[in-house]
């Protein structure tokens, strides 16, 4: 996974205290790639979809789910991430680790479902949206 070269971590711990790490991963998404979060669906202002500036894939999708659809116990609502994880191997490793799992509402074979709640390390949050960035990538992106 990439490093944490240029990353400002006392200040983006101080932004997960103070605002939470939903909007966290959302200020972190557009200092680093420009990216805001959109909202397609109808009455719906939790679910948003985060989007490659020229070829408009999505690399991540922040969500609300029930923990009971990843097999969490209880009837909880949990903010979580899906990301695009392209080599299977390293996706069947991930998915062993607490807080990760196959992907909630997409391909499980290539996208994984990542809590948002503190069990995943913000640091580890953060290096696999670089991944999903990466595995979404249009092709000329990925040549450079």
């Amino acid at each position: 996974m990439p490093g944490l070269r240029g990353r400002n971590l006392r200040s983006e711990k101080n932004e997960r205290r103070r605002f939470g790490m939903r909007e966290t991963v959302f200020s972190h998404i557009y200092r680093k790639y420009k990216a805001s979060p959109e909202y397609p669906w109808e009455n719906d202002d939790k679910d948003a979809v985060l989007r490659h500036s020229d070829n408009r894939k999505w690399f991540a999708l922040v969500m609300e789910v029930k923990g009971e659809k990843l097999g969490l116990s209880g009837d909880k609502y949990v903010d979580a991430i899906n990301l695009k994880i392209d080599d299977r191997m390293f996706h069947d490793v991930l998915t062993q680790r607490p807080g990760i799992f196959p992907a909630y509402h997409m391909n499980k074979a290539h996208w994984i479902t990542v809590l948002l709640d503190g069990t995943v390390e913000a640091d580890t949050v953060f290096d696999l949206i670089d991944v999903s960035f990466q595995a979404t990538a249009s092709k000329k992106k990925k040549k450079n």
